[in-house]
């Protein structure tokens, strides 16, 4: 092989020469299975980069190599494929087999790599060796060294007398000596490039051998220049190779070499095995101590839980004893006031008696017995281990942000006391302040146990969404009956509908649930010029909503009189959401797809507004959901730049809901709710939610998103209506919209409906939904 233009004057490494054969496309996956089966080629082994030479390895792999030749010669069959490519090494011993396949076919990349292996004879082959290293008729598929280095191979391995051969009669016994010559030579000779072998190897056809092989080993040299001897007559026959002095002087036994190895191999496995089991130990031990901590406050929640149980339960005996004593007392009272009576009427008697018992009845009924309590937790243990995980991961979620808000409490107490270290004073002072800190703790732990059990309770008030009423918007006149706004006016007696049907209609709530019929009519009825996206009532003034349309304009309805009477074209694009201040109602915001927010004055921001909300407590702050994912926060005070941003969602906020004063809930088309706490963080940017809800589907419409009491509810693409509650990662409950075939009657899944909107009706447990084809439902939790 010539070296490459690339190679620099110290020549190439000699492992680099497969990684230069595989760029060019030569046996691509040659060398790969033999390491499948813990082998590899001699040819292989011999050229890996970096080989140290162990003596008794190389004697013992020379010895393997012989002892197959001198079974072949016994039959009376010449080899003539004696070379490291047709023999494979087993690890860790360096088990030598004999591939019977590869001295007869050069297609399979094998030793043959000339003309000159086919006029060898089929039987020209050792035989196999009865050890598991060889497997020749399993590997006749198996390819192992690179033709490039075979065909090198085969020139280095060809006696003087083959070479010179012109009748090509084939090998001989004397030249398969030869070869075991040249293979004793490259066991006990390495180099470090391809350079250096090809020159000694073309050096060792005139039998000149390197230096260092004749000063390091001088008894190998000699016997191999005496197996390579010119005249093949004069090479020594197998059997004396065999009996021969350099394979049978004293040297260390294999035995005891083998015996190392597996030693060596033995200390190396119990290390491996001590490392996995210590690594195993300190990740248990971590789970562990985590462990521990859990159960603590597992346990110190359980005894706050039991200590409030005994304090209701007492309560509760005393409720019902001073009952007693009311009832007994009340009774001879009226006996006593009978008696004084000069006329005694005992009919009057009669209905007293039966208006006490009643009374302690009901008495009765208002203090539940253990039947009653253990019953109501049966019912609901079904939906809480359903949940299990869920909660848990809620429970332990708002745990640690308890014990993060003491610890910190308890590190900015020991900063003050270690600032007061001028006088005994400031520190007994100062040990002393931990008292109050201790009863607040105590304080927080019980508000939080409160503050869970409530959300639990909610969570598990109810188990269905069931339908109060339906009706259906069916305009003839417009193809399309999308609901994209609901909303209930300020006593809750009426509610709106607006969508792409360019009309808002108002119905009656009381005669749609109360009045079952198969067609509602609105009670008023009133048309716009475009689309209409979102509609909003005013809470202060009963029959004043607005609106906003897809030609950008936002208008301000009166319902009594089914007109418009304040038009505003503020925007140069759609708007999609408007909104009233619930503390000043004549302030109203709306948003656009043009990047603005329009109240007192116009908020510009870099990408499409969504949704818009003012607080509300204030008619100063505002709410902004955008198409760049996040949430913006503004001070209509100073509008040039928002107070707070939060960050979390991975798409479009396509709504923006106040739970409170500082709690903002968010939903996005990355099918997800967030719940954000405007107060835990002092700086400008909040990019971590304290809750983030997921069990919808929401990747591309917008679906609608209410909040009542502590429940959110919203829509889903699966033409689902979902309710969560804040404590909760999980949905509360879940209705899906059915579809009834015009023909059969028959419920069917239509994949291109879905939830368009959702409104509660105030407090209450009352929810309007609407999806995309203008059904309108009118749902109550139970």
């Amino acid at each position: 092989m010539e070296p490459s233009r690339g190679a620099v004057s110290g020549g190439r490494r000699w492992g680099d020469a497969e990684a230069e054969a595989e760029a060019e496309g030569d046996a691509a996956e040659e060398g790969k299975q033999p390491e499948e089966w813990g082998e590899v080629s001699l040819r292989e082994w011999l050229d890996r980069p970096g080989r140290a030479v162990e003596a008794a390895e190389c004697v013992h792999v020379f010895r393997q190599v012989a002892e197959a030749v001198a079974v072949a010669h016994a039959q009376g069959v010449a080899v003539g494929s004696a070379r490291p490519s047709c023999f494979v090494v087993s690890p860790p011993f360096a088990r030598v087999a004999f591939i019977e396949s590869a001295s007869g076919s050069d297609a399979s990349g094998s030793c043959s790599g000339s003309e000159a292996s086919d006029d060898a004879h089929s039987d020209a082959s050792p035989p196999r060796r009865c050890d598991g290293a060889a497997r020749g008729e399993e590997r006749a598929g198996k390819t192992f060294p690179l033709k490039s280095v075979l065909a090198m191979e085969l020139n280095w391995y060809t006696s003087p007398e083959e070479a010179d051969d012109s009748a090509g009669s084939g090998s001989t016994f004397a030249s398969d000596v030869y070869r075991l010559g040249v293979l004793l030579f490259e066991l006990f000779c390495t180099f470090e490039t391809i350079e250096e072998k090809m020159r000694a190897m073309a050096n060792l056809r005139h039998r000149v051998l390197p230096p260092q092989l004749l000063l390091k080993w001088p008894k190998e040299a000699s016997f191999c220049q005496l197996l390579m001897h010119p005249v093949p007559e004069t090479r020594p026959k197998m059997s004396e190779v065999l009996q021969s002095e350099f394979l049978n002087q004293p040297r260390n036994s294999l035995e005891e070499r083998e015996a190392a190895l597996r030693l060596r191999e033995e200390i190396e496995e119990q290390e491996l095995l001590l490392d996995f089991l210590q690594q195993l130990q300190k990740r248990k031990q971590d789970i562990a101590d985590n462990l521990q901590d859990t159960v603590a406050f597992l346990s110190s929640d359980i005894n706050e839980v039991l200590h409030q149980q005994s304090a209701l339960g007492g309560q509760c005996v005393n409720f019902s004893s001073d009952l007693d004593k009311e009832v007994c007392s009340g009774t001879a009272e009226d006996q006593s006031d009978c008696g004084s009576r000069k006329r005694f009427r005992p009919e009057l008697q009669g209905v007293d008696m039966e208006e006490q018992n009643n009374s302690v009845e009901e008495c009765s009924r208002t203090v539940p017995s253990s039947e009653l309590i253990q019953e109501s937790v049966l019912s609901k243990s079904s939906r809480l281990m359903k949940n299990f995980r869920k909660l848990e991961t809620a429970y332990f979620l708002t745990r640690s942000k308890l014990v993060k808000q003491v610890g910190n409490q308890i590190s900015s107490c020991h900063q003050v006391s270690k600032r007061a270290t001028g006088s005994a004073v400031g520190t007994e002072g100062s040990s002393i302040d931990n008292f109050p800190l201790e009863r607040q703790y105590g304080r927080r732990q019980r508000g939080w146990v409160n503050s869970f059990l409530e959300g639990l309770c909610k969570y598990l008030s109810f188990s269905k969404l069931k339908v109060r009423a339906e009706l259906k918007q069916c305009d003839l006149l417009n193809s399309s009956n999308l609901v994209c706004s609901l909303g209930f006016d300020r006593d809750k007696e009426f509610f709106a509908t607006a969508g792409v049907n360019k009309k808002i209609k108002v119905f009656e709530y009381d005669m749609i649930v109360n009045e079952h019929r198969d067609i509602h009519y609105p009670v008023v009825e009133m048309s716009n010029r475009s689309k209409l996206s979102c509609i909003c009532w005013n809470s202060y003034m009963k029959s004043h909503i607005a609106s906003s349309d897809f030609e950008g304009i936002v208008q301000v309805w009166d319902v009594t009189r089914s007109q418009v009477f304040v038009d505003m074209r503020e925007h140069e694009r759609r708007v999609w959401s408007v909104d009233f201040s619930i503390v000043d109602p004549t302030k109203l915001v709306s948003g656009s797809d043009d990047g603005s927010a329009g109240s007192i004055g116009t908020i510009r921001t870099r990408a499409n507004v969504c949704s818009v909300q003012f607080q509300p407590d204030t008619a100063r702050s505002i709410a902004i959901g955008s198409a760049d994912h996040k949430i913006y926060c503004y001070d209509l005070r100073n509008i040039r730049a928002p107070y707070c941003t939060l960050v979390g969602h991975t798409k479009t906020v396509s709504y923006v809901k106040y739970l409170d004063a500082s709690t903002i809930v968010s939903a996005s088309t990355d099918n997800s709710l967030k719940l954000w706490d405007l107060s835990v963080s002092p700086g400008r940017i909040i990019d971590s939610p304290i809750q983030t809800f997921t069990g919808h589907t929401n990747t591309k419409n917008f679906v609608g998103l209410s909040i009542s009491d502590g429940y959110i509810a919203t829509g889903s693409e699966t033409n689902e209506v979902f309710v969560y509650h804040k404590e909760f990662p999980m949905p509360v409950l879940a209705y899906k919209f059915t579809v009834a075939d015009p023909i059969s009657g028959q419920e069917i899944d239509n994949p291109t409906q879905f939830i368009s909107c959702v409104c509660w009706r105030g407090q209450s447990s009352t929810l309007l939904s609407a999806n995309s084809s203008g059904n309108i439902k009118i749902l109550e939790m139970d």
